[in-house]
């Protein structure tokens, strides 16, 4: 009884994976009659598509943030500058301008010393995923280029941050 039993299931199992000849659809076969390829725009694009413009990909992200006085780039962000890493690696002719930035605490002098060690952080990153030193850039801006503009702890959040501006 156990062999039948066994039997059955095995036979349900092969039906079951037993692969079908796919139908034709209509266009493909009216293609066919006019002599004609058809073609699928959308698909051409997506693959032509660089990754730096899809804002599905994680290359889309172009800001490391950073806690109050800190030039670390965090583990949250590691994954984007590796993405931008090897981006680089496998595009050797793209160029990026790191931008580091200060929320307004702290004088001037201090805010664009801490932008810069933010901007060089994340090119010692970039080049040690293989990026190369000739297309990197970094600069510090300190304060004087914030996203958000008021005097709270939600807009210097995003005012503590490092930019990754790619040349066109």
């Amino acid at each position: 009884m156990k062999k039948l039993v066994i039997s059955i299931v095995l036979l349900n199992l092969l039906a079951a994976c037993a692969s079908q000849k796919p139908q034709e659809s209509a266009a493909p076969a009216a293609a066919a009659k006019n002599d004609t390829v058809a073609t699928a725009p959308a698909t051409q694009a997506q693959t032509n598509m660089d990754p730096l413009n899809d804002p599905k990909s994680i290359l889309a992200g172009r800001s490391v943030f950073y806690p109050f006085d800190v030039a670390a780039v965090q583990d949250a962000d590691k994954p984007l500058v590796k993405a931008h890493a090897e981006y680089l690696s496998k595009n050797a002719a793209r160029k990026v301008r790191l931008e580091g930035n200060c929320d307004e605490r702290g004088s001037n002098e201090y805010n664009l010393g801490l932008g810069q060690r933010r901007a060089d952080g994340v090119k010692k990153m970039l080049e040690l995923g293989g990026a190369k030193a000739a297309q990197l850039n970094s600069v510090s801006y300190g304060e004087e280029k914030p996203k958000a503009t008021a005097h709270n702890e939600a807009s210097w959040s995003q005012n503590r941050r490092t930019d990754l501006n790619y040349a066109q």
